[in-house]
C-alpha cells in the first residue's frame, strides 16, 4: 500500500476522477469565510470557475514535461494510510515503510495493536524514529475511532462493530463530502491538514491536495501562493485553483521539483526548468532589470526609494 505522502505507485496509469469529485464546488462553500483576502496572491488574476489560472497551467505542463505523469493507484485503506502517514513523519520513506510492514506483521488487526502497551508498539516501529510518540499517537487515534464506533446510534449499515474499525472509518469518510471528510479526520488526535489530505488522496483517490514542506515552499516561490500563506491555508487555496484531475500529478511533481531543484537552503535556480515562471528567481531578475531601467530614465524616482 502507499506508505506515506512521499511514496507513489508509478506502475499504473493515472486514474480518472469520477462521481462527486468531478464537481469542484464542494471545496468553496466556506473558503472565503475561512481565509482572509490577504492570503491570496495579488498577482493571481481572477479566473473562470473550473478553469485553472494560466500561470498554474504553464507550471503544471512544464512539470509534466520534466518529471512525467505519475501513476495513481489509491490503496483503498484509509486507516492503514492514516497510520502509515503518521509513521512517515520526520523520517525517510524507507524507514517509515519498514516500520509499517513490521507493525502490520506484529499486529494483524488494529484491535490487537490497541490492546498492547504502547511501549510494545514503540519497540516494533523503532526503525521509523520518534517511536514512543508515534506509538502513542497511533493508539490514541485507534481508541478515538473505536469510541466513536461504539457510540454511533444508529449504527452505520456499512460498518458494524464486528467488521472492525477499518470499515467504520471507511464508511464515515465515504458518507461525507471531501471537505467534510478532511475536517472529520482533523478531529482525530494529532491529525493535521496534511495527514488528513494524504488519507483522502492516497487511500480514496479524492483530489484533496496534501501540502508538505516541499509543496508549500515551491508553490510560494513560484507565486502560486502569496508569501504569507500558511501551509494550512495553502491546502484550500491550491484546491481552489487546481482541477481535480491535476491534483495528484501536481502534488507529486511539486515534491520532486522541491527535492531535486528548488531546495530549501540552496535552490538550484540556474538551469531550473521553471525559471521563467518563478517569482523567487526569474521574476526577481526581471523586476531588478526593469527597476534599473526606470531609475535611469527617471532619476527622481530614485529619491522616492
Amino acid at each position: 500500500m502507499a506508505g506515506s505522502v512521499l511514496q507513489y505507485n508509478e506502475r499504473q496509469p493515472g486514474l480518472a476522477v469520477e462521481g462527486r469529485l468531478s464537481v469542484v464546488s464542494w471545496k468553496w462553500v466556506s473558503l472565503k469565510m475561512m481565509l482572509p483576502d490577504a492570503v491570496v496572491p495579488e498577482s493571481q488574476p481572477a479566473h473562470d470557475e473550473g478553469q485553472p489560472p494560466a500561470h498554474l497551467a504553464r507550471v503544471y505542463q512544464r512539470l509534466l514535461e520534466v518529471y512525467g505523469e505519475p501513476g495513481w493507484r489509491p490503496s483503498g485503506e484509509p486507516l492503514g494510510e492514516l497510520v502509515a502517514t503518521i509513521l512517515s513523519q520526520h523520517t525517510s520513506d524507507a524507514n517509515s515503510e519498514r516500520a509499517y510492514r513490521q507493525l502490520r506483521a506484529a499486529f494483524p488487526s488494529w484491535e490487537e495493536l490497541l490492546a498492547v502497551p504502547s511501549e510494545h508498539v514503540a519497540a516494533v516501529i523503532r526503525c521509523g524514529g520518534l517511536a514512543n510518540l508515534k506509538a502513542r499517537r497511533i493508539q490514541e487515534v485507534l481508541a478515538e475511532l473505536m469510541r466513536r464506533q461504539k457510540a454511533q446510534i444508529p449504527p452505520s449499515p456499512a460498518a458494524t462493530e464486528t467488521e472492525g474499525v477499518e470499515a467504520f472509518l471507511a464508511a464515515e469518510l465515504q458518507r461525507r463530502q471531501p471537505l467534510e471528510a478532511w475536517e472529520y479526520l482533523q478531529q482525530l488526535p494529532g491529525v493535521g491538514p496534511k495527514t488528513a489530505a494524504c488519507v483522502l488522496l492516497f487511500a480514496l483517490g479524492w483530489p484533496v491536495m496534501p501540502v508538505d514542506t516541499h509543496v508549500h515552499r515551491v508553490a510560494r516561490r513560484l507565486g502560486l501562493l502569496g508569501p504569507k500563506v500558511s501551509a494550512e491555508q495553502a491546502h484550500l487555496l491550491l484546491a481552489q485553483m487546481t482541477p481535480p484531475a491535476w491534483v495528484y500529478p501536481l502534488h507529486v511533481n511539486l515534491i520532486r521539483h522541491g527535492r531535486r531543484v528548488c531546495l530549501a537552503q540552496r535552490p538550484r535556480c540556474p538551469g531550473c526548468p521553471l525559471l521563467n515562471e518563478c517569482r523567487y528567481a526569474g521574476g526577481l531578475v526581471a523586476e531588478e532589470e526593469t527597476g534599473s531601467e526606470q531609475v535611469a530614465a527617471d532619476p527622481s524616482s530614485a529619491e522616492d526609494r
